[in-house]
Protein backbone atom coordinates (compact mmCIF):
# COMPACT_ATOMS: atom_id res chain seq x y z
CA UNK A 1 0.00 0.00 0.00
CA UNK A 2 2.89 2.38 0.76
CA UNK A 3 6.10 2.51 -1.24
CA UNK A 4 9.19 1.32 0.56
CA UNK A 5 12.12 3.62 1.20
CA UNK A 6 14.09 2.02 -1.59
CA UNK A 7 11.32 2.45 -4.16
CA UNK A 8 10.39 6.02 -3.37
CA UNK A 9 10.54 8.49 -6.22
CA UNK A 10 13.67 10.70 -6.28
CA UNK A 11 11.58 13.81 -5.61
CA UNK A 12 10.12 12.25 -2.45
CA UNK A 13 11.88 11.81 0.84
CA UNK A 14 12.61 8.15 1.58
CA UNK A 15 10.78 6.68 4.54
CA UNK A 16 12.86 5.59 7.50
CA UNK A 17 12.42 2.25 9.25
CA UNK A 18 10.53 3.92 12.09
CA UNK A 19 8.22 5.73 9.68
CA UNK A 20 7.38 2.50 7.86
CA UNK A 21 6.95 0.38 10.99
CA UNK A 22 5.07 3.15 12.76
CA UNK A 23 2.73 3.52 9.80
CA UNK A 24 1.93 -0.18 9.75
CA UNK A 25 1.42 -0.22 13.51
CA UNK A 26 -0.99 2.72 13.25
CA UNK A 27 -2.69 1.32 10.16
CA UNK A 28 -2.95 -2.15 11.69
CA UNK A 29 -4.43 -0.75 14.89
CA UNK A 30 -6.95 1.28 12.92
CA UNK A 31 -7.75 -1.74 10.73
CA UNK A 32 -8.53 -3.99 13.68
CA UNK A 33 -10.29 -1.04 15.31
CA UNK A 34 -12.63 -0.88 12.31
CA UNK A 35 -13.15 -4.63 12.48
CA UNK A 36 -14.03 -4.51 16.18
CA UNK A 37 -16.32 -1.50 15.90
CA UNK A 38 -18.32 -3.00 13.02
CA UNK A 39 -18.75 -6.48 14.45
CA UNK A 40 -21.79 -5.32 16.41
CA UNK A 41 -23.42 -3.82 13.32
CA UNK A 42 -23.09 -7.18 11.58
CA UNK A 43 -24.45 -9.23 14.48
CA UNK A 44 -27.03 -6.71 15.72
CA UNK A 45 -30.09 -8.70 14.65
CA UNK A 46 -29.03 -12.22 15.75
CA UNK A 47 -27.50 -11.04 19.03
CA UNK A 48 -30.57 -9.05 20.06
CA UNK A 49 -32.92 -11.82 19.00
CA UNK A 50 -31.18 -14.00 21.58
CA UNK A 51 -30.43 -11.47 24.32
CA UNK A 52 -33.70 -9.52 24.42
CA UNK A 53 -35.84 -12.50 25.53
CA UNK A 54 -33.17 -13.35 28.12
CA UNK A 55 -33.59 -9.80 29.43
CA UNK A 56 -37.38 -10.08 29.62
CA UNK A 57 -38.01 -8.11 26.41
CA UNK A 58 -39.86 -9.39 23.35
CA UNK A 59 -37.63 -9.67 20.28
CA UNK A 60 -39.97 -7.78 17.93
CA UNK A 61 -38.65 -5.80 14.96
CA UNK A 62 -39.51 -2.58 16.77
CA UNK A 63 -37.64 -3.61 19.93
CA UNK A 64 -34.64 -4.81 17.96
CA UNK A 65 -34.47 -1.40 16.26
CA UNK A 66 -34.99 0.47 19.52
CA UNK A 67 -32.47 -1.43 21.62
CA UNK A 68 -30.07 -1.66 18.69
CA UNK A 69 -30.11 2.14 18.51
CA UNK A 70 -29.67 2.33 22.29
CA UNK A 71 -26.56 0.16 22.18
CA UNK A 72 -25.16 2.16 19.25
CA UNK A 73 -25.76 5.30 21.31
CA UNK A 74 -23.94 3.86 24.33
CA UNK A 75 -21.05 2.86 22.08
CA UNK A 76 -20.88 6.45 20.85
CA UNK A 77 -20.88 7.74 24.43
CA UNK A 78 -17.87 5.51 25.05
CA UNK A 79 -16.20 6.87 21.93
CA UNK A 80 -17.00 10.36 23.13
CA UNK A 81 -15.12 9.65 26.36
CA UNK A 82 -12.11 8.72 24.22
CA UNK A 83 -11.18 12.43 24.13
CA UNK A 84 -9.45 11.66 27.46
CA UNK A 85 -6.72 9.78 25.55
CA UNK A 86 -5.62 13.03 23.86
CA UNK A 87 -4.00 14.70 26.89
CA UNK A 88 -2.41 11.35 27.79
CA UNK A 89 -0.93 11.11 24.29
CA UNK A 90 0.39 14.68 24.42
CA UNK A 91 2.01 14.16 27.82
CA UNK A 92 3.29 10.56 27.65
CA UNK A 93 3.70 9.94 23.94
CA UNK A 94 1.74 8.79 20.90
CA UNK A 95 3.10 5.21 20.76
CA UNK A 96 2.62 4.40 24.45
CA UNK A 97 -0.95 5.64 24.35
CA UNK A 98 -1.60 3.77 21.08
CA UNK A 99 -0.71 0.52 22.85
CA UNK A 100 -3.11 1.24 25.71
CA UNK A 101 -6.03 1.96 23.40
CA UNK A 102 -5.50 -1.27 21.44
CA UNK A 103 -5.44 -3.55 24.49
CA UNK A 104 -8.45 -1.70 25.94
CA UNK A 105 -10.84 -2.22 23.03
CA UNK A 106 -9.57 -5.76 22.35
CA UNK A 107 -10.40 -6.86 25.89
CA UNK A 108 -13.91 -5.44 26.05
CA UNK A 109 -14.87 -6.66 22.58
CA UNK A 110 -13.72 -10.18 23.48
CA UNK A 111 -15.72 -10.12 26.72
CA UNK A 112 -18.86 -9.30 24.70
CA UNK A 113 -18.83 -12.94 23.54
CA UNK A 114 -19.65 -14.03 27.11
CA UNK A 115 -22.66 -11.83 27.89
CA UNK A 116 -25.97 -13.22 29.12
CA UNK A 117 -28.20 -10.16 28.75
CA UNK A 118 -28.62 -7.10 26.59
CA UNK A 119 -27.55 -4.87 29.50
CA UNK A 120 -24.23 -6.64 29.91
CA UNK A 121 -23.59 -6.16 26.21
CA UNK A 122 -24.51 -2.48 26.53
CA UNK A 123 -21.90 -1.89 29.26
CA UNK A 124 -19.17 -3.69 27.33
CA UNK A 125 -19.92 -1.80 24.11
CA UNK A 126 -19.63 1.48 26.00
CA UNK A 127 -16.24 0.43 27.43
CA UNK A 128 -14.99 -0.83 24.05
CA UNK A 129 -15.90 2.51 22.49
CA UNK A 130 -13.50 4.34 24.80
CA UNK A 131 -10.53 2.41 23.40
CA UNK A 132 -11.67 2.39 19.78
CA UNK A 133 -12.05 6.18 19.73
CA UNK A 134 -8.55 6.73 21.09
CA UNK A 135 -6.70 4.64 18.50
CA UNK A 136 -7.58 6.90 15.56
CA UNK A 137 -6.28 10.01 17.31
CA UNK A 138 -2.97 8.40 18.28
CA UNK A 139 -2.35 6.69 14.93
CA UNK A 140 -3.34 9.72 12.87
CA UNK A 141 -1.19 12.04 14.97
CA UNK A 142 1.81 9.70 14.71
CA UNK A 143 1.65 9.51 10.91
CA UNK A 144 1.19 13.28 10.55
CA UNK A 145 4.18 14.04 12.77
CA UNK A 146 6.54 11.29 11.64
CA UNK A 147 6.12 11.21 7.87
CA UNK A 148 8.05 13.73 5.71
CA UNK A 149 6.06 16.82 4.72
CA UNK A 150 5.88 15.98 1.01
CA UNK A 151 4.42 12.53 1.74
CA UNK A 152 2.26 13.39 4.74
CA UNK A 153 -0.93 13.98 2.70
CA UNK A 154 -0.69 10.59 1.02
CA UNK A 155 0.10 9.04 4.41
CA UNK A 156 -3.16 10.39 5.83
CA UNK A 157 -5.14 8.83 2.99
CA UNK A 158 -3.35 5.48 3.33
CA UNK A 159 -3.75 5.53 7.11
CA UNK A 160 -7.49 5.98 6.97
CA UNK A 161 -8.05 3.08 4.57
CA UNK A 162 -7.27 0.84 7.55
CA UNK A 163 -10.64 1.35 9.21
CA UNK A 164 -12.52 0.24 6.11
CA UNK A 165 -10.19 -2.67 5.46
CA UNK A 166 -11.16 -3.64 9.01
CA UNK A 167 -14.85 -3.39 8.14
CA UNK A 168 -14.15 -5.54 5.08
CA UNK A 169 -12.40 -8.09 7.32
CA UNK A 170 -15.36 -8.05 9.70
CA UNK A 171 -17.66 -8.78 6.78
CA UNK A 172 -15.43 -11.66 5.63
CA UNK A 173 -15.36 -13.06 9.15
CA UNK A 174 -19.13 -12.78 9.41
CA UNK A 175 -19.47 -14.53 6.06
CA UNK A 176 -17.15 -17.37 7.08
CA UNK A 177 -17.61 -17.52 10.87
CA UNK A 178 -20.63 -15.52 12.01
CA UNK A 179 -23.04 -17.13 9.56
CA UNK A 180 -21.91 -20.60 10.71
CA UNK A 181 -20.88 -20.30 14.36
CA UNK A 182 -23.00 -17.36 15.49
CA UNK A 183 -22.55 -13.86 16.87
CA UNK A 184 -20.57 -14.88 19.97
CA UNK A 185 -17.76 -16.24 17.80
CA UNK A 186 -17.58 -12.86 16.08
CA UNK A 187 -17.04 -11.01 19.36
CA UNK A 188 -14.45 -13.59 20.42
CA UNK A 189 -12.43 -12.71 17.31
CA UNK A 190 -12.39 -9.14 18.64
CA UNK A 191 -9.55 -10.07 20.99
CA UNK A 192 -7.13 -10.43 18.07
CA UNK A 193 -5.94 -6.78 17.95
CA UNK A 194 -4.04 -7.31 21.21
CA UNK A 195 -1.54 -9.33 19.16
CA UNK A 196 -0.33 -6.02 17.69
CA UNK A 197 1.20 -5.00 21.00
CA UNK A 198 4.45 -6.92 20.50
CA UNK A 199 4.94 -5.24 17.09
CA UNK A 200 4.30 -1.77 18.48
CA UNK A 201 6.27 -2.20 21.70
CA UNK A 202 9.50 -3.47 20.18
CA UNK A 203 9.66 -1.74 16.81
CA UNK A 204 8.30 1.82 16.93
CA UNK A 205 9.78 4.96 18.54
CA UNK A 206 7.95 8.19 19.33
CA UNK A 207 7.87 10.86 16.57
CA UNK A 208 10.83 13.24 16.60
CA UNK A 209 8.48 16.23 16.78
CA UNK A 210 7.04 14.99 20.07
CA UNK A 211 10.47 14.05 21.49
CA UNK A 212 11.71 17.59 20.90
CA UNK A 213 8.89 18.90 23.13
CA UNK A 214 8.83 15.97 25.56
CA UNK A 215 10.60 17.88 28.30
CA UNK A 216 8.05 20.71 28.11
CA UNK A 217 4.86 18.66 27.99
CA UNK A 218 6.06 16.30 30.75
CA UNK A 219 5.98 19.25 33.14
CA UNK A 220 2.44 20.22 32.17
CA UNK A 221 -0.65 19.17 34.09
CA UNK A 222 -2.21 16.32 32.12
CA UNK A 223 -5.27 18.35 31.01
CA UNK A 224 -3.37 21.50 30.04
CA UNK A 225 -3.24 20.54 26.31
CA UNK A 226 -7.01 20.04 26.38
CA UNK A 227 -7.54 23.45 27.97
CA UNK A 228 -5.39 25.03 25.24
CA UNK A 229 -7.95 23.98 22.62
CA UNK A 230 -10.38 26.54 24.01
CA UNK A 231 -7.95 29.41 24.22
CA UNK A 232 -8.69 32.44 22.06
CA UNK A 233 -6.30 31.11 19.40
CA UNK A 234 -7.85 27.68 18.86
CA UNK A 235 -11.43 27.92 20.18
CA UNK A 236 -13.16 28.63 16.85
CA UNK A 237 -11.36 25.80 15.08
CA UNK A 238 -12.09 23.34 17.87
CA UNK A 239 -15.81 24.08 17.88
CA UNK A 240 -16.12 23.94 14.09
CA UNK A 241 -14.11 20.72 13.84
CA UNK A 242 -16.37 19.11 16.44
CA UNK A 243 -19.45 20.20 14.49
CA UNK A 244 -18.04 18.79 11.25
CA UNK A 245 -17.40 15.52 13.04
CA UNK A 246 -20.96 15.48 14.39
CA UNK A 247 -22.23 15.71 10.82
CA UNK A 248 -19.98 12.83 9.76
CA UNK A 249 -21.12 10.70 12.67
CA UNK A 250 -24.72 11.09 11.58
CA UNK A 251 -23.79 9.45 8.29
CA UNK A 252 -21.70 6.64 9.75
CA UNK A 253 -23.47 5.60 12.93
CA UNK A 254 -27.00 6.64 12.05
CA UNK A 255 -26.60 5.75 8.37
CA UNK A 256 -24.13 3.21 6.98
CA UNK A 257 -23.99 1.19 10.21
CA UNK A 258 -27.59 0.21 9.49
CA UNK A 259 -26.65 -1.22 6.10
CA UNK A 260 -26.36 -4.86 7.33
CA UNK A 261 -29.72 -4.63 9.09
CA UNK A 262 -31.34 -3.06 6.01
CA UNK A 263 -29.94 -5.73 3.70
CA UNK A 264 -31.09 -8.43 6.12
CA UNK A 265 -34.64 -7.02 5.97
CA UNK A 266 -34.59 -6.83 2.16
CA UNK A 267 -33.09 -10.32 1.85
CA UNK A 268 -35.78 -11.82 4.09
CA UNK A 269 -38.44 -10.02 2.04
CA UNK A 270 -36.97 -11.73 -1.03
CA UNK A 271 -37.16 -15.13 0.68
CA UNK A 272 -33.50 -15.36 1.66
CA UNK A 273 -33.40 -15.98 5.40
CA UNK A 274 -30.83 -17.30 7.88
CA UNK A 275 -27.29 -17.85 6.53
CA UNK A 276 -28.24 -16.48 3.10
CA UNK A 277 -29.34 -13.17 4.62
CA UNK A 278 -26.19 -12.99 6.76
CA UNK A 279 -24.01 -13.59 3.71
CA UNK A 280 -25.81 -10.90 1.71
CA UNK A 281 -25.34 -8.46 4.59
CA UNK A 282 -21.63 -9.31 4.57
CA UNK A 283 -21.37 -8.71 0.83
CA UNK A 284 -23.08 -5.34 1.22
CA UNK A 285 -20.62 -4.38 3.94
CA UNK A 286 -17.70 -5.47 1.77
CA UNK A 287 -18.99 -3.28 -1.06
CA UNK A 288 -19.38 -0.23 1.18
CA UNK A 289 -15.93 -0.69 2.70
CA UNK A 290 -14.29 -1.23 -0.72
CA UNK A 291 -15.88 1.96 -2.05
CA UNK A 292 -14.79 3.88 1.05
CA UNK A 293 -11.21 2.66 0.61
CA UNK A 294 -11.31 4.10 -2.93
CA UNK A 295 -12.64 7.35 -1.47
CA UNK A 296 -9.80 7.45 1.08
CA UNK A 297 -7.19 6.96 -1.64
CA UNK A 298 -8.77 9.80 -3.65
CA UNK A 299 -8.82 12.12 -0.63
CA UNK A 300 -5.23 13.52 -0.90
CA UNK A 301 -5.82 14.39 -4.57
CA UNK A 302 -9.16 16.06 -3.81
CA UNK A 303 -7.70 17.89 -0.79
CA UNK A 304 -4.97 19.41 -2.95
CA UNK A 305 -7.22 20.46 -5.81
CA UNK A 306 -10.31 21.51 -3.91
CA UNK A 307 -8.67 22.41 -0.61
CA UNK A 308 -9.47 20.72 2.70
CA UNK A 309 -12.86 22.44 2.93
CA UNK A 310 -13.71 21.64 -0.67
CA UNK A 311 -12.86 17.96 -0.24
CA UNK A 312 -15.04 17.70 2.87
CA UNK A 313 -17.90 19.44 1.05
CA UNK A 314 -17.62 17.00 -1.86
CA UNK A 315 -17.95 14.00 0.46
CA UNK A 316 -20.79 15.66 2.41
CA UNK A 317 -22.71 16.23 -0.83
CA UNK A 318 -22.40 12.55 -1.77
CA UNK A 319 -23.70 11.52 1.65
CA UNK A 320 -26.59 13.97 1.48
CA UNK A 321 -27.83 12.54 -1.82
CA UNK A 322 -27.25 8.84 -1.24
CA UNK A 323 -28.35 8.52 2.40
CA UNK A 324 -31.67 10.09 1.39
CA UNK A 325 -32.00 8.06 -1.82
CA UNK A 326 -30.84 4.71 -0.46
CA UNK A 327 -32.96 4.63 2.67
CA UNK A 328 -35.76 7.02 1.76
CA UNK A 329 -36.61 5.60 -1.66
CA UNK A 330 -34.82 2.39 -2.67
CA UNK A 331 -35.36 0.64 0.68
CA UNK A 332 -39.12 0.82 0.20
CA UNK A 333 -39.14 -0.90 -3.18
CA UNK A 334 -39.41 -4.26 -1.39
CA UNK A 335 -37.87 -7.49 -2.70
CA UNK A 336 -36.85 -5.98 -6.10
CA UNK A 337 -34.85 -3.31 -4.22
CA UNK A 338 -31.74 -5.40 -3.58
CA UNK A 339 -29.85 -4.74 -6.88
CA UNK A 340 -30.53 -0.98 -6.76
CA UNK A 341 -29.74 -0.89 -3.05
CA UNK A 342 -26.31 -2.37 -3.79
CA UNK A 343 -25.66 0.22 -6.53
CA UNK A 344 -26.44 3.03 -4.09
CA UNK A 345 -24.22 1.46 -1.43
CA UNK A 346 -21.17 2.00 -3.65
CA UNK A 347 -21.73 5.76 -3.71
CA UNK A 348 -22.65 5.78 -0.04
CA UNK A 349 -19.28 4.13 0.58
CA UNK A 350 -17.42 6.77 -1.43
CA UNK A 351 -19.06 9.51 0.61
CA UNK A 352 -18.14 7.71 3.81
CA UNK A 353 -14.50 8.59 3.12
CA UNK A 354 -15.25 12.07 4.53
CA UNK A 355 -13.64 10.82 7.75
CA UNK A 356 -10.29 10.55 5.95
CA UNK A 357 -10.26 14.34 5.52
CA UNK A 358 -9.93 14.74 9.30
CA UNK A 359 -6.86 12.47 9.40
CA UNK A 360 -5.13 15.00 7.13
CA UNK A 361 -6.80 18.24 8.18
CA UNK A 362 -6.89 18.14 11.99
CA UNK A 363 -3.11 17.74 12.58
CA UNK A 364 -2.50 20.71 10.26
CA UNK A 365 -4.51 23.04 12.48
CA UNK A 366 -2.71 22.65 15.84
CA UNK A 367 0.86 22.67 17.25
CA UNK A 368 2.63 19.55 18.56
CA UNK A 369 2.01 20.18 22.26
CA UNK A 370 -1.78 19.94 21.89
CA UNK A 371 -2.14 18.10 18.57
CA UNK A 372 -3.19 14.71 19.98
CA UNK A 373 -5.66 16.41 22.33
CA UNK A 374 -7.16 18.36 19.42
CA UNK A 375 -7.44 15.23 17.28
CA UNK A 376 -8.96 13.18 20.10
CA UNK A 377 -11.38 15.91 21.20
CA UNK A 378 -12.60 16.80 17.72
CA UNK A 379 -13.09 13.17 16.66
CA UNK A 380 -14.56 11.98 19.97
CA UNK A 381 -16.47 14.65 21.85
CA UNK A 382 -19.00 15.20 19.06
CA UNK A 383 -20.02 11.58 19.48
CA UNK A 384 -22.03 12.53 22.55
CA UNK A 385 -24.30 14.43 20.17
CA UNK A 386 -24.10 11.51 17.77
CA UNK A 387 -25.26 9.21 20.56
CA UNK A 388 -28.40 11.28 20.98
CA UNK A 389 -29.08 11.30 17.24
CA UNK A 390 -28.47 7.57 16.99
CA UNK A 391 -30.87 6.98 19.86
CA UNK A 392 -33.46 9.09 18.04
CA UNK A 393 -32.97 6.97 14.93
CA UNK A 394 -33.56 3.85 17.01
CA UNK A 395 -36.71 5.42 18.49
CA UNK A 396 -37.81 6.33 14.95
CA UNK A 397 -37.32 2.74 13.82
CA UNK A 398 -39.52 1.61 16.71
CA UNK A 399 -42.18 4.22 15.88
CA UNK A 400 -42.32 3.56 12.13
CA UNK A 401 -41.64 -0.15 12.39
CA UNK A 402 -39.03 0.39 9.69
CA UNK A 403 -35.51 1.80 9.56
CA UNK A 404 -35.86 3.48 6.15
CA UNK A 405 -37.36 6.89 6.95
CA UNK A 406 -35.50 7.45 10.27
CA UNK A 407 -32.14 6.73 8.64
CA UNK A 408 -32.98 8.77 5.53
CA UNK A 409 -33.65 11.81 7.72
CA UNK A 410 -30.00 11.82 8.86
CA UNK A 411 -29.22 13.24 5.40
CA UNK A 412 -30.37 16.61 6.78
CA UNK A 413 -27.20 16.75 8.88
CA UNK A 414 -25.10 16.89 5.71
CA UNK A 415 -27.11 19.83 4.42
CA UNK A 416 -26.22 21.69 7.62
CA UNK A 417 -22.61 20.56 7.28
CA UNK A 418 -22.37 22.04 3.80
CA UNK A 419 -23.47 25.39 5.22
CA UNK A 420 -20.73 25.24 7.89
CA UNK A 421 -17.82 24.13 5.69
CA UNK A 422 -16.89 27.64 4.39
CA UNK A 423 -16.18 28.74 7.98
CA UNK A 424 -13.48 26.08 8.54
CA UNK A 425 -9.75 26.88 8.51
CA UNK A 426 -8.21 26.22 5.07
CA UNK A 427 -4.70 24.74 5.47
CA UNK A 428 -3.89 23.73 1.90
CA UNK A 429 -0.26 24.55 1.09
CA UNK A 430 0.76 24.99 4.75
CA UNK A 431 3.37 22.87 6.52
CA UNK A 432 2.52 20.95 9.68
CA UNK A 433 2.90 23.39 12.62
CA UNK A 434 5.91 22.81 14.86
Amino acid sequence: MIPSASSAAPSSAALTRNQVRGFWASWGGWTLDGMDSFIYALVLVPSLRELLPRSGIAATKGNIGYYGGLLFALFLIGWGLAFLWGPIGDKFGRVRTLMLTIVWYSLFTFLSALVGSVWQLAVLRLLAGIGIGGEWAMGGTFVAEEWPEERRRAGAGYMHTGYYVGIFLAALLNYAIGSRFGWRAMFAVGGLPALLLAWVRHGVAEPARWRRKEGVVREWAVFRPLAALFSRTWRRRTILNSLFMLVSICGLWAGTVYVPAAVTVLAEAAGRAGPQAAQLASRATMLVSFATILGCLAMPWLAERLGRRGALAWYFALMLVFVALTFGKIFYLGAPALPWFFVCLFFLGLGGANFAVYTLWLPEQYPTECRASAFAFSTSFARFGGAGITFLVGAGVRHYGSLGIPVALTALAFALGLLLVPFGAETRGQALPA
